[in-house]
């Protein structure tokens, strides 16, 4: 059973040693409450529950936090994959709900698994999921001023249960200032997937990361017999040709943890039961 968690990324240049060390904490802290519910639950429960901590923790960009779009509104995306089924469900540009990744969640049962704007949000009412404003004054105040975070906020998890089974999730509160309507990878196959060999969610331009199709090519990859290590690297090695901004981490299904970033530096936490690792 091993846990590994992704808050997007870094930036020296625009967050304080302060911000740093609380996204180092606040990661340590969910990797470590995601494994102990692990223990008794699946891997596709404990991605959903990992991500809906990471979504109530306005550190990141996604659930409460979320950045405003172009037209002073927030819209939120998430996807949830469960490897052994294959099946994907998400929600694209949903408004006013606290936890998307609980709404995709739920979605997984519907034979109509990816619902988006106007059908999300009704989809979300209609199955006991209450209003829920997640703007915090802080992005209130980046919007008025023209402020961005550069399209760099996602977080993911991605989880190996005890039977060995392999699931993903992936949430966004998008990249700040979009055109209304812009849709992000974190509900597609190019920024959440898994299988039964690997796992992958994907952090950074989300337009660069559909233009790679990376969680896709990691999994499928890992499925036709390359090790982890280099499908991530023959995958960004893809990526250099577009310049494309991106951050991924993975399981395969021997329990093997990888994370990558193309530009420095992707938060990320992960534990297996008795060690730590967090970005630096």
């Amino acid at each position: 059973m091993k846990i590994i968690i992704h808050g997007g990324f870094f930036s020296e240049s625009d967050q304080s040693h302060k911000v740093k060390t609380a996204k180092q904490n606040s990661l340590k802290s969910i990797a470590q409450k995601a494994f102990e519910y692990l223990q008794t639950h699946s891997a596709f429960d404990t991605v959903a529950y990992a991500v809906s901590l990471l979504e109530d923790d306005p550190l990141y960009n996604a659930g409460t936090g979320s950045q405003i779009q172009s037209d002073g509104i927030i819209r939120m995306s998430a996807a949830i994959m469960d490897g052994e089924t294959q099946k994907l469900s998400g929600v694209i540009n949903i408004q006013d709900v606290r936890n998307p990744i609980f709404v995709a969640k739920s979605l997984i049962s519907e034979d109509d698994r990816v619902l988006g704007g106007n059908g999300a949000k009704k989809y979300a009412a209609e199955h006991g999921f209450e209003d829920f404003s997640t703007e915090i004054p802080q992005r209130r105040k980046e919007y008025e001023a023209k402020l961005s975070s550069g399209g760099k906020g996602t977080v993911g998890c991605v989880a190996i249960d005890k039977s060995g089974k392999l699931a993903v999730a992936t949430s966004t509160g998008g990249k700040g200032f979009e055109i209304s309507g812009r849709i992000s990878d974190s509900a597609t196959v190019a920024g959440n997937y898994a299988n039964s060999f690997c796992a992958v969610s994907c952090t950074g331009v989300g337009e660069d990361i559909v233009s790679n199709a990376t969680a896709a090519k990691i999994v499928t990859r890992v499925t036709d017999g390359m090790s982890l290590e280099n499908a991530f690297h023959k995958t960004f090695d893809e990526l250099k040709v577009i310049q494309g901004f991106a951050g991924a981490i993975a399981i395969d299904k021997n329990g093997n943890m990888y994370h990558q970033d193309s530009y420095p530096t992707m938060v990320f936490a992960s534990f297996d039961g008795e060690k730590f690792e967090t970005f630096s």
